[in-house]
């Protein structure tokens, strides 16, 4: 007996030195699946690498971890991601974004109405779906689930280029709240982009994992995702490996293109003040909406930023007497057809520069800071759970980067939120840690289990 033990564990020690000599000196397996998240306003790809467990999340040709979910048409090509967002301006009824929206929703005409409102291109009722309405050489329409089809094929194709094969095989997140039908056109739409699906995960179940909170003792997790364009809540229950979601709630307007909104009238106040126009070329509107996005990503660090950058204006004419001058310049979407079709109207190069302070940058989006505790007290209402029994709150896409927003949560919560991971990345690193556990990689994770609750249903605050 005592011999047939010797053998045995002579037989474990050689399995045990081979497994460590293979992962010190062969040649790493390639990951076999990538995961995706396929975000509202921004989209990423990840893999977990077998052997170190590291997470990459690989980045396109210009360096970028995450790619804008705009997909630009031109009578030409199609193009997506930052390709896209340059056409964004010169462009506009011919790029679409925010598809993710739409992606297997059942709607109605009148919802269509006020949701399309918001839009430059063409969106149109088509039998219970959204379809939108492209002219270039030809005028044709495409579904919700062909855009994001080329959002997860420029993904598919960094995936491709980093790791020097093809990928097929994918896992991606959706947002809690998403019913079967959208879940399974998010699915069509990865298979149009030559992906097969191998899992599904909820996104706050996702970010939970990227903070490691699959492996650790924690019952009662709250994530906050903020992003470009929404914010979602979840109150998630965890035992052991299980996550069930106990509640949702959100706000689908409210997010950085908001704050970013409060800044560009500033600005338009500003300029028209100095002035007297608006800025009426569409490439100057654009550089200075990225301004605007520079400046809010600047006060996350510093105390405040600067917006400078030269404007082709109408020369301002000599007002007449009798006509006082406009009290109230026009909205922002007015200022490119200011003088537009006006040939006649001659025009003068200004430098315009303005500094942006954090403080302003609060005090112009204060209540929208306050709107975020809405949901997360109607979360913890549906759970029947006091503030202080949550055991971490997770913070999620990069509108959580903000400093007020953060110290709106902890003095709520007289707590500090988790903040270890890069929250624009939290979603994208957990769905590739799913990816490496669905491909059989090494050193093998906590599998994060999703109870499916489907009586659940997102409570939405506008």
């Amino acid at each position: 007996m005592s011999g047939e033990m010797t053998i045995l564990g002579s037989a474990i020690l050689t399995l045990l030195l081979a497994g460590y000599l293979a992962q010190q000196y062969l040649p790493m397996p390639t990951p076999k699946v990538i995961g995706i998240d396929l975000g509202t306003t921004y989209c990423s790809v990840g893999v977990f690498h077998p052997g170190t467990g590291e997470v990459k999340v690989i980045a396109d040709s210009s360096g970028h971890q995450s790619i804008p979910s705009i997909v630009s048409f031109t009578k030409d090509d199609v193009y997506a991601g930052y390709e896209g967002l340059e056409l964004a301006d010169a462009n506009p009824q011919n790029t679409i974004y925010d598809a993710k929206r739409f992606i297997g929703k059942n709607i109605t005409p009148e919802e269509l109405e006020r949701e399309s409102d918001r839009y430059p291109f063409k969106v149109l009722y088509k039998e219970g779906d959204a379809v939108y309405s492209i002219k270039t050489n030809e005028t044709f329409t495409v579904t919700p689930e062909y855009i994001g089809s080329q959002l997860l094929l420029k993904l598919k194709k960094m995936a491709e280029e980093y790791l020097g094969l093809p990928v097929s095989k994918a896992v991606i997140s959706v947002p809690a709240e998403f019913d079967e039908r959208q879940r399974n056109y998010t699915v069509k739409a990865a298979n149009l982009a030559g992906l097969d699906i191998l899992r599904i995960i909820n996104e706050p179940t996702a970010a939970a994992m990227a903070y490691g909170l699959h492996k650790v003792d924690v019952f009662n997790v709250l994530v906050v995702d903020l992003g470009g364009g929404t914010l979602d809540v979840s109150l998630l229950n965890k035992q052991g490996g299980m996550f069930l979601t106990r509640a949702m709630a959100g706000n689908n307007k409210l997010g950085g293109q908001d704050f970013n909104q409060r800044i560009l009238q500033y600005l338009y106040d500003s300029i028209y003040s100095t002035y007297g126009s608006l800025p009426p070329l569409k490439e100057e509107i654009h550089r200075l909406r990225q301004s605007v996005e520079a400046v809010k990503l600047n006060l996350t660090l510093y105390n405040s930023s600067w917006v400078q950058m030269p404007l082709t204006l109408p020369k301002r004419q000599p007002s007449k007497a009798e006509e006082p001058r406009q009290e109230k310049p026009p909205k922002e979407e007015a200022a490119a057809d200011e003088e537009s079709g006006r040939a006649d109207v001659p025009m003068e190069k200004v430098y315009f520069e303005a500094e942006i302070s954090r403080k302003l940058f609060e005090h112009l989006n204060w209540d929208l800071f306050q709107k975020i505790l809405e949901p997360i007290e109607q979360v913890l209402k549906e759970g029947h759970l006091q503030k202080d029994e949550v055991d971490e709150i997770v913070l999620v896409g990069g509108s959580t980067r903000i400093p007020l927003i953060r110290q709106v949560i902890r003095e709520y919560f007289n707590k500090e939120p988790n903040t270890s991971v890069d929250p624009d990345l939290a979603v994208v690193t957990g769905v590739a840690i799913q990816a490496g556990i669905v491909g059989g990689a090494w050193p093998l994770q906590v599998s994060a289990i999703e109870i499916p609750n489907r009586h659940l249903r997102k409570t939405n605050f506008n």
